[in-house]
C-alpha cells in the first residue's frame, strides 16, 4: 500500500518533467538585469533591446545581451549539400 501511494505522489513530478534538451530554440536575445531594486534578478524575456529598456526603472538596471539565444531556425528537414547529386 505504501508504494502505490508513494508512487502516486510522485507522478505529478514526473509528469511535469522538463529537460533542457526539450527546448529547441530560444528567440529571446535580450535580457534586462535588476540591480539593487530587485536583488540582482535577471529577466530573459525581451525580444527587442527596446522591449528590455521599456521595463527598466533606471539607477543600476540594465540590458544585455542573452546567453543562452539559440535562434529558431527554419521549419522542416534539413538537407545536406552532399546529398544532392548534380548530373
Amino acid at each position: 500500500m505504501t508504494k502505490i501511494v508513494a508512487a502516486l505522489a510522485m507522478m505529478p513530478v514526473l509528469l511535469t518533467e522538463t529537460h533542457a534538451t526539450a527546448l529547441s530554440c530560444d528567440n529571446t536575445r535580450w535580457c534586462a538585469q535588476y540591480g539593487a531594486s530587485l536583488g540582482g534578478a535577471t529577466n530573459c524575456g525581451f525580444f527587442t533591446i527596446e522591449q528590455c529598456r521599456a521595463t527598466l526603472s533606471g539607477g543600476s538596471d540594465f540590458c544585455v545581451p542573452n546567453q543562452f539565444y539559440n535562434p529558431c531556425g527554419p521549419a522542416g528537414p534539413r538537407r545536406s549539400s552532399r546529398n544532392r547529386y548534380n548530373y
